[in-house]
């Protein structure tokens, strides 16, 4: 059982991510319910009178087309902190959450190299959190198809790969920090304080023009730059998946020599 780590990981995390992903369906469905309604009001008038920097942050002049209205309701406010928390909670969980229940060890004296633990952990969270985002594509289509949002395939296959790629290098963080610290709270901590930062920065960006050039080092302007429904594939895209590519290889060597006699005491 112990020799596939990959497929134990998942089936651990089946409930969950079965709980995750209906949630998140359900949100987009009763969210894109609304647009009737909101369609037929005159935003534009209304969105005149807004204050251009509120007007700016939220993209207020965008709410008038189906995907503009998810975008800013959903898909840069509500969506990205849910596949955030999934990917944190998970990514943190995956190592350090083995480590201090004392199951770490049950791993580290099989043939299964400290290497190929971290790998399939990561696997198994990349797994999990692309389920959440096809969950997502799939409520986004039905619901623009239901509700006459206007939204294509290839615009909610955008949002949805943007929100997986946000979660992914998130966990991928929180799970290279677990593995190297060995707590859970501390990993979540940390990766919280970074992404808040993240997201300081990318709204800072569109406030103001000093911050603006160094908008494109925050993940969150990477996800959000041109959308995200509707983005189309960015080369911010190439960045999120690069640099959960260089988490999971800074966290390869984190398990090698690793004291199993008192790591569950710590």
């Amino acid at each position: 059982m112990f020799r596939n780590v990959y497929l134990k990981s998942l089936y651990d995390a089946r409930r969950g991510l079965f709980g995750w992903s209906v949630a998140i369906a359900l949100l987009v469905l009763l969210e894109s319910a609304l647009w009737p309604s909101v369609r037929g009001m005159n935003l534009g008038e209304m969105y005149a009178s807004f204050p251009e920097e509120l007007r700016k942050f939220f993209d207020l002049e965008a709410m008038t087309t189906g995907a503009g209205f998810l975008n800013a309701e959903l898909f840069t406010l509500l969506l990205p902190s849910l596949f955030l928390v999934y990917g944190v909670g998970r990514g943190a969980r995956a190592l350090a959450g083995e480590e201090e229940q004392g199951t770490l060890e049950l791993l580290l004296v099989t043939p299964v190299s400290g290497p190929q633990i971290v790998v399939q952990k990561a696997l198994a969270l990349a797994t999990s959190i692309t389920v959440l985002g096809l969950a997502l594509f799939a409520s986004t289509v039905s619901g623009s198809a239901l509700f006459d949002l206007g939204i294509s395939a290839g615009a909610a296959a955008s949002g949805a790969l943007a929100m997986t790629l946000l979660g992914l290098e998130f966990g991928m963080l929180a799970l290279a920090l677990g593995a190297l610290t060995g707590r859970r709270s501390t990993s979540i901590a940390l990766v919280s304080v970074l992404a808040t930062a993240a997201y300081v920065l990318y709204a800072a960006g569109l406030l103001l023009t000093s911050v603006e050039p160094w908008q494109p080092l925050s993940p969150v302007y990477q996800a959000f730059h041109g959308g995200p429904l509707g983005a189309g594939l960015t080369t911010g895209y190439l960045w999120l998946l690069g640099g959960s590519a260089v988490l999971v290889a800074l966290a390869l060597p984190t398990l090698d020599g690793r004291d199993i006699a008192t790591a569950h005491s710590r």
